[in-house]
């Protein structure tokens, strides 16, 4: 039985001539086919080929590129966007710094002022020989808690910061000459001759404090903030140079035996006045817009400043001038004050608007980053929606096309097809379905490609099925006319058969019989491929042993069948010829496959289900475990018909047969070599001992009884020489 299904697979072709030997696989044998090259003549999708690799750009994802075509400019927006608020936080910093140096400036020029009260109100009692007067004792107080004061603000600097290295070396050295304030106390006017020496060692302490504005101006950009630092350091400068005056005249006013002023003092007391004039005219300068209202009161405004400023100028101008107009060094003192007061009122002014600019920039500074980081964010924010929005339009429309795609490809086009197949296809709707994306984009032209092709497959499929309808209509027309003709001749040949006394010339008679019979198998099957019914029907139960005989009748080397076991079972009427003409391809291949020194084997079994089991045994060489599985797939889902099942006529009429029927056929290997094939009867096929029901239609236009062949008539029983009976369906 090797190969049974692959060589032809049905009576319609010759079978080998009797006396040839066991073939070899099909693929040895001429014109054979072998069923495992079979699934490559199907038409199947090939494998994609040339992708490349994953990472390859092609092959990634939509979102993927997209979010890729992104990164950069996103990522170069993020980048400048957090150098922006780097830029941003750097100068919020620089203006806290700002903020500590104001606050710093500020310790700095109230000890300045308390260090200018405590070198000026000192000189008068110090020279005059009362050193621990009260007024002595209460400015060096006040100086002390100035410098707690400045030391504590101090405190705040970082030794490490790199934005405060100008400024920590002023701090260091001014903390070393605050070290250096009771050396200076304990000398202060002991050298009653060089009155100077003292002031100028307050001085380099209070030029070291003041000089903490400059370093502001060096710490900001700002051209606000450095006007207003270089102002208030031009203005202490002068507010120290009018101290230096109030100390030097105080001073020679307190001297014992009379007011004297030697002449390095006077001097010195000359370029300090010089000195001051020529810094109240920078400071004009640099603050021009405000300094007139600032300076009003020290222009005339207050009556003892201007009495202070003319007997300063008189009595450091000329070597007599103390002589001319004597006064106590207390009075002077007093007098001075209200310019040393109005001056440092005047410098609080403008530490507070320095202040006050520096809490602005440090406001503005906070709102920039502020706004830089919101406006970074939110376009950022716009880009990434921006991004989404494009990437979810664009993949939602691929989606839906892949989607679209997949169910046409896996159920639409071949449910679409199934209905062409099994119906008319006038009555098939074959309008499409469009996939839905009507954009002008790539994305839709895609999409419309996509429907032109869908309307193309239906056409083609709607034309394939008319074509197959064509091709039926020509298979049953054709094979119900040789049927016609073939049953006359069968009807002649029987008349000459019954006439005839010649052994000789009857058993060439049977043999043109036999033809005749297989060539009416071949008939049917065409009707099979069409998908027509029997023309032959009986409606009254068969018994198996007949059906079996019936179907060794239609194979060429049916003396070589052996029928045994056989139980009396009986085969519904509407089911005889259909399995007549399945059992008959199957013993068919049997013998054109095996050995014709060999014997095929028939034998049933009735199961307690009720259902009967028929084998049929030969001794071929067998079929491999994959051409078995082969066969049996294609046994128990017959194919579509197609131009290949003129190669494979007998495994496909066995399938449709089966299946029309619900018998479940299945190939496996022998016991004792070759293949056995096992036909599963279910019950409604093999009725049993069911009899048939009184007054019941026999065959076609005939009553009740046993078919024609079965019984009697043109094919009835007959003796072949060395054969035995030869039962036929006549």
């Amino acid at each position: 039985m090797q190969g049974r299904f692959k060589r032809d697979g049905s009576a319609a072709a010759e079978p080998e001539p009797r006396g040839a030997t066991d073939r070899g696989t099909p693929a040895d044998t001429p014109g054979a086919t072998p069923d495992g090259a079979e699934a490559a003549e199907q038409p199947q999708a090939k494998e994609p080929s040339g992708t490349g690799s994953r990472i390859a750009l092609r092959n990634w994802r939509i979102s993927t590129r997209l979010v890729s075509l992104l990164a950069l400019p996103v990522v170069a927006a993020t980048t400048l966007g957090a150098l922006r608020i780097d830029s941003s936080l750097q100068k919020v910093d620089q203006l806290d710094h700002m903020k500590l140096l104001t606050e710093m400036t500020g310790k700095a020029t109230q000890l300045a002022d308390a260090l200018q009260q405590e070198r000026d109100q000192s000189a008068g009692p110090i020279i005059s020989g009362n050193p621990k007067d009260d007024k002595v004792l209460a400015s060096r107080q006040k100086a002390d808690r100035a410098i707690d004061a400045f030391r504590q603000t101090t405190a705040k600097v970082k030794p490490n910061d790199p934005t405060m290295v100008g400024v920590t070396t002023t701090l260091v050295d001014i903390s070393k000459q605050l070290d250096k304030i009771k050396e200076i106390r304990q000398s202060a006017y002991t050298d009653k001759d060089f009155l100077s020496q003292t002031v100028n060692n307050y001085d380099g302490l209070i030029n070291s404090l003041l000089t903490l504005s400059q370093d502001m101006a060096q710490a900001t950009s700002d051209s606000d903030m450095i006007t207003a630092t270089r102002a208030l350091a031009t203005f202490s400068a002068a507010k120290e140079y009018a101290s230096i005056q109030r100390a030097v005249i105080s001073a020679a006013l307190a001297r014992p035996g009379g007011a004297a002023l030697s002449a390095n003092d006077r001097q010195y007391g000359k370029s300090a006045l010089d000195a001051e004039d020529e810094a109240m005219r920078r400071f004009t300068a640099i603050d021009a817009n405000d300094s007139a209202s600032l300076l009003k009161a020290l222009n005339g405004g207050i009556p003892d400043i201007t009495s202070a400023n003319t007997f300063a100028e008189r009595v450091l101008g000329k070597a007599d001038g103390l002589k001319s107009e004597p006064k106590s060094y207390l009075d002077w003192y007093d007098q001075d004050s209200v310019k040393l007061e109005e001056m440092a009122k005047i410098e609080t002014t403008l530490l507070t608007e320095m202040d006050q600019k520096a809490a602005d920039l440090k406001d503005e500074a906070n709102q920039e980053a502020i706004l830089n980081g919101a406006l970074i964010v939110l376009v950022l924010g716009i880009s990434l929606v921006g991004a989404f929005v494009v990437a979810r339009s664009m993949v939602r429309s691929l989606r839906r096309l892949q989607d679209t795609a997949t169910r046409v490809a896996q159920d639409r086009l071949p449910e679409l097809v199934k209905q062409l197949s099994e119906t008319d296809p006038q009555d098939v709707d074959t309008s499409v379905e469009s996939v839905g994306v009507h954009s002008r984009d790539e994305i839709g032209k895609v999409a419309a490609a996509f429907d032109h092709v869908h309307q193309e497959a239906v056409r083609l499929a709607a034309e394939q099925a008319l074509l197959r309808g064509n091709v039926n209509a020509m298979f049953t027309n054709l094979s119900r006319r040789s049927q016609g003709l073939i049953q006359r001749q069968l009807s002649l040949i029987s008349e000459l058969e019954s006439r005839e006394a010649d052994p000789d010339q009857l058993s060439s008679l049977f043999k043109l019989d036999h033809l005749a019979t297989r060539m009416r198998r071949n008939g049917e099957n065409l009707l099979v491929l069409a998908g027509e019914e029997p023309g032959r029907r009986w409606t009254r139960p068969v018994p198996l042993v007949d059906v079996l005989r019936a179907a060794a009748s239609e194979v060429e080397q049916y003396e070589r069948i052996e029928l045994s076991g056989v139980p009396p079972t009986e085969v519904a009427g509407r089911v005889v010829n259909d399995l007549v003409h399945l059992l008959a391809e199957l013993l068919e291949n049997a013998t054109s496959f095996s050995s014709p020194q060999t014997k095929v084997k028939v034998t049933g079994h009735a199961l307690p289900d009720g259902r009967v089991l028929v084998e049929i045994h030969d001794t071929g060489i067998g079929l491999s475990p994959e051409d078995l599985a082969s066969i049996n797939e294609r046994l128990a889902s017959p194919p579509t018909v197609d131009v290949s099942v003129s190669r494979r006529m007998g495994l496909f009429v066995v399938g449709r047969l089966s299946l029309r029927h619900g018998i479940r056929i299945q190939l496996r290997p022998s016991d004792s070599g070759g293949t056995t094939a096992l036909v599963m009867l279910p019950v409604d096929v093999a009725q049993g001992h069911k009899k048939p029901a009184p007054g019941g239609q026999g065959g076609p236009g005939g009553k009740g009884g046993a078919p024609a062949g079965l019984a009697g008539g043109p094919g009835q029983r007959r003796e072949m020489p060395g054969s035995g009976p030869r039962p036929a369906l006549g």
